[in-house]
């Protein structure tokens, strides 16, 4: 994928009746399906059978096994509840009859209310001043291990900024947080408010658990350790546009027995929170 366009194909799904739905994967460099992905997919078969005037507000996921790039991924949805305001959907994702994720969902009708947020961060350096993953390989390639380089050029609809990029030949502990610029590429077609929030989803799953493991990035490698998504929650609050860039802003209070857990926010460009999220994942490391 090497656009936005291409990146909304990939969430469409084939009906196969009014509640079950087919999906189909691409990688993002690792060997099984992007946890993103199913994310993404999976809130769209849920938003296919709710009222069009409803939206996502949260979900909650569990993942249970690593998904085959090779296999299509069936998509079944329960209607658990309309009521007048919120919807409820759960949503059981299989590969060959075996359950790979679940997920629950609310949905709700537009309403007015009392309003708060809390400030972006400040006194961080803006996009136009950093280095893109490709800018990053094609300066220091020569110098980064082959399988970070092809993670870092893989192709993708979407470019991310580090804050603080970190250097793998030098790398030193650093505090449990992770700050990430990101926006899509190529032309940004028009979307629907429900389509932008499965888009957001998919990209929530991107540098997650970076937070997790900076205190501890002396010891920690790609090679060493063993990593997974266990689950993901997610909170979407007001509209949005994908015309800037947009900042991923995450910490993580805690890691211990192997699993780390990361919660944070996602901002506009101007300082809007349109999205809050929560992840605990798998953090093993590799007995020698």
């Amino acid at each position: 994928m090497i656009n936005s366009q291409q990146l909304i194909d990939l969430l469409k799904l084939d009906v196969i009746d009014e509640s079950t739905f087919k999906g189909y994967s691409v990688t993002i460099g690792s060997p099984n399906v992007f946890g993103g992905q199913v994310l993404a997919q999976a809130l769209h078969a849920a938003t296919n059978t709710v009222p069009e005037e409803r939206e996502v507000h949260s979900l909650h996921s569990y993942f249970l096994e690593a998904g085959n790039l090779e296999k299509p991924i069936i998509y079944h949805v329960a209607n658990l509840r309309n009521g007048g305001s919120f919807s409820t959907r759960r949503v059981t994702a299989k590969q060959d009859d075996k359950v790979i994720f679940i997920m629950a969902a609310s949905f709700h009708r537009s309403e007015e209310g009392f309003e708060h947020q809390i400030e972006m961060p400040a006194n961080l350096s803006q996009p136009e001043d950093l280095n893109s993953w490709e800018e990053m390989a094609e300066k220091f390639g020569e110098f980064i291990p082959d399988s970070m380089k092809y993670f870092l050029t893989l192709d993708r609809p979407i470019s991310f900024k580090p804050v603080y990029p970190k250097n793998p030949l030098q790398p030193k502990n650093l505090p449990p947080t992770e700050f990430v610029w990101f926006k899509l590429k190529g032309e940004i077609p028009s979307m629907t408010n429900q389509l932008k929030q499965q888009i957001l989803t998919y990209i929530s799953d991107y540098n997650v658990l970076n937070a997790a493991f900076n205190p501890n990035a002396k010891d920690y490698s790609f090679g060493n350790t063993r990593t997974a998504s266990l689950d993901h929650s997610m909170w979407f609050y007001r509209d949005f546009d994908f015309d800037d860039w947009m900042l991923f802003s995450a910490e993580s209070p805690s890691t211990f027995g192997a699993r780390g857990f990361v919660r944070g926010n996602i901002f506009t460009r101007k300082g809007v929170l349109i999205a809050s999220f929560a992840q605990e994942g798998l953090m093993r490391p590799r007995k020698k």
